[in-house]
């Protein structure tokens, strides 16, 4: 499954939920969900600059694929981890530097963060764009 494929399908699971107290708690379990990360990748070096909470990421570059791990000290914030690392993942480093991430605004996440949740989102897409550029950098 490509970036556009995976976004269609969370638009898809978002949209069965009318309102966003329901939206809200989708993105509780989607961070309940999420993958545990090791304590020791839970370092100052691998939290992202400009969340309000603490969220930290790391990115895995093996055989021409990225593979990302998050977490957060926010619920609601490792639900937004949980979707970026879905969408994200698995992708080669152009697909995760070209992608135009429309999900964020078709199931209307941006309006419905605090500016500075939003702030934090645009951090995380930003520093996985950086890993890829890094990647490709370094092994492309």
């Amino acid at each position: 499954m490509n970036i556009e494929e995976r976004q269609e399908e969370i638009i898809d699971e978002f949209s069965l939920y009318d309102d966003w107290m329901d939206r809200y708690q989708y993105l509780v379990e989607l961070g309940n969900a999420l993958p545990e990360m090791p304590e020791a990748d839970k370092t100052e070096q691998n939290l992202i600059d400009g969340c309000q909470s603490k969220v930290w990421l790391t990115a895995n570059y093996d055989n021409g694929v990225i593979t990302y791990q998050g977490d957060s000290d926010a619920i609601i914030v490792k639900g937004i981890v949980s979707l970026l690392i879905k969408v994200l993942s698995g992708s080669t480093t152009n697909e995760i530097i070209n992608s135009d991430l429309h999900f964020i605004d078709a199931i209307g996440l941006k309006e419905h963060l605090s500016p500075t949740r939003s702030n934090g989102l645009l951090a995380m897409v930003k520093q996985m764009r950086l890993y890829a550029v890094a990647f490709k950098a370094k092994y492309e």
